[in-house]
């Protein structure tokens, strides 16, 4: 009974650790220029428990509650603490920080086209992740190419950073605060979130919250109707939104090496993260498990 009281506890802390780790990333990766929040739901396997609480927040928090617990921990980690410590990284060098969150999400790429593979192949399906790859990365582009402008920020600009901040949220590849920063709007929201300004988070959080909720519904209703089309599309957006962060122009051959072992390190972590997530029990369903049922199994199996 011992025996099998540990092994449970420790299948909890191997799940725990794995789902703040990455609700920190994902937290973190919110103020950095070029990455998706949304995106990295996508690889870590919470984009549609995520898009389902949105749209049916009681009947999925019953169900996902024990995989949004640690994830939301480990967002306001990511996003009060370890954002700081990646944002003096792109600072420092955007080629290495870069090259990092590349490593992240490329390790995450094998798995998230087997998952892809099982909603459906064939040219057809395949067309559409051909399709969506083109058009986002010529859209992003247009985007990352653009004149940053000058706003003076107020009250209804910070929502609509919230309410930007949420669609990249439901639209992976969406990043929010490469288009933040177009508008001369993300320093000053990000100094104001430092500040713990009232007036600048508040109208941030809910214009978050409307966005993500609006839009939630709509695309949840994609993912069920069109669920071939939807992930292929996906798979495009994510694909696309990648190869537009990988740093190409290097100071020195020194950057170009760090960069590659940064690449490298997130490769790394990524893949022991998916080997994590294989042994703990995998992606979100193995966290909608009730634990009376797993407590039961226990009792039935020292009998």
């Amino acid at each position: 009974m011992r025996s099998n009281k540990q092994s449970h506890l420790k299948y909890l802390i191997r799940l725990w650790t794995l789902r703040i780790i990455q609700g920190a990333l994902i937290g973190s990766s919110a103020i950095l220029p070029g990455v998706s929040g949304g995106v990295l739901c996508v690889v870590f396997g919470i984009y549609q428990p995520m898009i389902a609480l949105l749209s049916h927040p009681v009947q999925s928090l019953i169900r996902y509650y024990r995989l949004f617990i640690p994830i939301a921990i480990g967002w306001v980690i990511g996003f009060l603490g370890l954002a700081r410590v990646v944002e003096v990284l792109f600072d420092a060098s955007s080629a290495l920080a870069a090259s990092l969150f590349v490593g992240l999400i490329a390790g995450m790429f094998p798995s998230l086209f087997r998952e892809v593979e099982k909603k459906g192949t064939g040219a057809v399906s395949w067309s559409y992740f051909v399709v969506s790859l083109v058009i986002f990365y010529a859209f992003l582009s247009s985007l990352k190419a653009g004149q940053t402008i000058k706003i003076a920020p107020t009250t209804a600009w910070y929502f609509l950073c919230g309410a930007i901040w949420g669609l990249s949220l439901v639209i992976p590849g969406l990043s929010s605060s490469s288009i933040l920063v177009f508008l001369g709007l993300y320093q000053p929201m990000a100094a104001g979130i430092a500040d713990m300004r009232l007036d600048v988070i508040l109208p941030l959080f809910v214009g978050i919250v409307l966005s993500a909720v609006g839009l939630a519904r709509f695309v949840n209703f994609l993912l069920k109707r069109y669920h071939v089309f939807i992930h292929h599309v996906i798979l495009g957006i994510v694909v696309a939104s990648t190869l537009l962060i990988i740093p190409s122009g290097f100071s020195s051959t020194v950057q170009m090496m760090l960069s590659v072992a940064f690449f490298l390190v997130g490769y790394t972590v990524s893949l022991w993260m998916e080997k994590l997530s294989a042994v703990a029990g995998k992606q979100a369903d193995g966290m909608s498990l009730d634990y009376d049922t797993k407590r039961a199994k226990l009792r039935r199996a020292d009998h």
